[in-house]
């Protein structure tokens, strides 16, 4: 009896010890992303991109002879949880290193922990001003802030013949932040801005809001928001009778996902997107970009996903290069090798510039910008 409870805590010990040993031959990256609420959709494609870039990676040795491991968490599409999350992925998951958290409003409550525990992350979605100059130097951001996406539309702007614009946005910073940018672009190039129309990101019904766009003397309207409530809004549009030019801006809008679920009440509509999957020949890097795509269909994934997933792909390519510019896989170390990245994504260069107070600068990359439209159920170009 004896005999046997020693081979048994002997067994567990070993098995204690693989454990440990597996954890220390792995490099471990937290994804912070929203999997349930109503921005589902787009932090399950951005998922799904980053793992298809981590089993890339390992495939081909790792990082530093490691293999990255993904440690998935879901924020719920909540603040509160966003923040939770990243504390938990830190502190219990020891990741040295994240990628999050798809919303602005997320990222930024995610933030303070990433100071709280000096642990970087990588910024993948949120365009907020707010979160590469509030003075976070642990924050790395690869996608374009509202007012790098509002500067590549102003040489695009007059040439829609665009007299005066609304907007309509969702009211938390992404949103806001979007309409503060778009609108001082406009106003700098003597383009009336008119109304500026806020909804929650779970409304349903915004037929209040469109009712005073409806009766705006403004020529087009500017919409931020996600895919879902994109298709909510053509309906209730059309279903009102409104006729006016619409652009929507940050680059989360799944053209091809608006084609399938808002039909033709979709068509005319234009939107600024980061990345251009029908036309990979025309990316910075059209051999990874057709590598990513055609992996992204193998997996059986919806092609719609790919205006998101790549920005997972991205991410997680450019948190290897820091890791392996850093020469560790310590948060400190690979800090300092973000700096030191100098790659090309998808959409463009992976170069970070310092943005935000001395001595606490967050690092920002610029990327491509596409004006797309969709005609009669199809992706296409814009040529304004």
């Amino acid at each position: 009896m004896q005999l046997t409870r020693r081979t048994t805590l002997a067994a567990m010990a070993l098995a204690l010890m693989s454990s440990t040993a597996f954890a220390q031959d792995t490099i471990k990256i937290g994804i912070n992303q929203p999997l349930t609420g109503p921005f589902a959709a787009s932090g399950t494609y951005v998922t799904n991109g980053a793992k298809i870039a981590a089993d890339e990676i390992n495939a081909k040795g790792g990082v530093l002879g490691k293999k990255i491991e993904l440690v998935v968490e879901d924020n719920k599409s909540n603040p509160t949880e966003a923040a939770a999350v990243t504390e938990k992925l830190i502190t219990s998951d020891k990741v040295p290193v994240l990628l999050g958290a798809w919303g602005s409003s997320l990222t930024l409550a995610a933030m303070p922990k990433l100071e709280e525990y000096s642990v970087p992350m990588l910024v993948e979605t949120s365009s907020s001003g707010k979160i590469t100059k509030s003075g976070n130097p642990y924050v790395f951001r690869i996608s374009p802030p509202s007012s790098v996406e509002a500067q590549a539309f102003e040489p695009i702007a007059k040439k829609l013949g665009i007299k005066k614009a609304d907007f309509l946005v969702i009211n938390n910073d992404w949103g806001r932040g979007a309409a503060v940018e778009f609108s001082k672009v406009l106003k700098d190039n003597g383009i009336e801005v008119g109304l500026v129309e806020t909804m929650d990101q779970s409304s349903q019904d915004m037929t209040a809001q469109l009712a005073k766009l409806k009766a705006s003397d403004a020529d087009t309207l500017m919409i931020t928001a996600a895919v879902d409530q994109l298709t909510l809004l053509f309906k209730q549009m059309a279903a009102l009778g409104i006729k006016k030019k619409v652009i929507t801006t940050g680059g989360s809008q799944n053209p091809d996902q608006l084609v399938a679920q808002a039909g033709s009440t979709a068509n005319g509509t234009l939107h600024l997107v980061a990345f251009a999957p029908w036309w990979p020949e025309k990316s910075p890097n059209p051999e990874e970009a057709n590598a990513f795509i055609t992996e992204w269909k193998k997996r059986g994934y919806d092609f719609a996903g790919t205006t998101e997933s790549f920005r997972g792909y991205d991410g997680i390519r450019t948190i290897a290069a820091a890791i392996e510019a850093g020469g560790a896989a310590d948060p400190a170390s690979i800090q300092k090798g973000f700096w030191k990245v100098n790659i090309v994504g998808l959409n463009g260069p992976i170069k970070f510039e310092k943005e935000g107070p001395a001595g606490k600068e967050s690092g920002q990359s610029k990327p491509e910008v596409y004006l797309i439209e969709i005609a009669d159920g199809k992706i296409k170009p814009a040529n304004p």
